[in-house]
């Protein structure tokens, strides 16, 4: 024997059947892998036109003000700069937030004005996030949540949960084909909550014609001035994945998210961001931005 083994002869011979269930395997096997990666790009900006539509005076107002007491009753800031959403005790309030954007989704958004649009789309994402964690909480991140449609769904983005002068929309809708495409406002990055650690903090304040601006620069500058957002390391820069996912908004090339970085930097960043030209790594933390689960310090 030699220390070698040795198999039967007719497992050593070709055999197609075995052969094409191995390929099947294998494939099935890639597939598989692949899918429980974080996603690598962002869905295109891509306009739905039936929304283009906008008044240019005011004849309707939304009412945002449970939206208001909601986040004033669940949401809290950590010791290290992170908001965190009590969802044990926000589901509770699971009806009431459902009819908040019932009421919301009866309003005809063709005849609000473009920045009453705004505010309307973003608490409607963000609300609407929320309440889809809280339809299946406990989970540990979003992205377990697959009621996506297709085989391989990953996370609740393209599920169509909402319905406006009789058109259908999902998450997706709303930030690829609505604000995305009409604003063309990379801000928007930092107002859109996708109930993750990683992500922008989910603003305290509920978003009206009125602050709109004022939240848009103040998200954007604390979490460009936070570590998840943007840290320099031994002269390394290391950025979140948004960075990554959707540069085609910061003028689709490192240099560009560079100089969105440099415009809200504040010390120490803004100093260590001298001489840098590139980006040397990407990361995100898709864990629940839960204060019952999230270890702050």
């Amino acid at each position: 024997m030699n220390g070698m083994a040795t198999f039967p002869g007719h497992l050593l011979k070709f055999n197609p059947e075995i052969d094409r269930v191995m390929r099947y395997l294998a494939f099935f096997l890639f597939l598989a892998t692949f899918f429980q990666q974080p996603s690598q790009a962002a869905p295109e900006s891509r306009l739905w036109p039936a929304w283009l539509e906008s008044a240019d005076t005011e004849t309707l107002k939304p009412d945002h003000d449970y939206w208001q007491q909601f986040l004033a009753r669940h949401l809290s800031s950590s010791s290290d700069g992170l908001n965190l959403l009590d969802y044990a005790s926000a589901a509770k309030e699971l009806q009431a937030l459902n009819q908040y954007m019932v009421n919301l989704q009866a309003i005809p958004v063709s005849k609000l004005t473009r920045p009453q649009q705004l505010a309307f789309w973003i608490n409607l994402y963000n609300a609407a996030t929320v309440a889809t964690i809280l339809e299946h909480y406990p989970v540990q991140t979003i992205r377990d949540i697959d009621t996506s449609p297709g085989l391989f769904a990953d996370g609740p983005w393209g599920d169509k949960i909402l319905s406006i002068e009789g058109l259908e929309l999902s998450l997706d809708d709303i930030e690829h084909r609505i604000l995305r495409p009409i604003w063309k406002d990379n801000r928007l990055h930092y107002a859109l909550n996708c109930a993750s650690v990683g992500c922008p903090n989910l603003q305290p304040q509920a978003f009206t014609e009125a602050n709109t601006e004022e939240l848009l620069e103040s998200a954007a500058s604390d979490y460009i001035n936070h570590p998840r957002g943007a840290k320099v390391l031994d002269g390394k820069l290391r950025v979140s994945s948004i960075y990554k996912w959707f540069q085609m908004d910061f003028e689709n090339s490192e240099n560009g998210v560079i100089a969105h970085l440099k415009r809200y930097a504040k010390p120490p960043l803004s100093n260590k961001l001298d001489g840098i030209d590139g980006i040397d790594d990407y990361a995100y933390d898709w864990s629940l931005n839960d204060r019952n689960m999230v270890n702050t310090h």
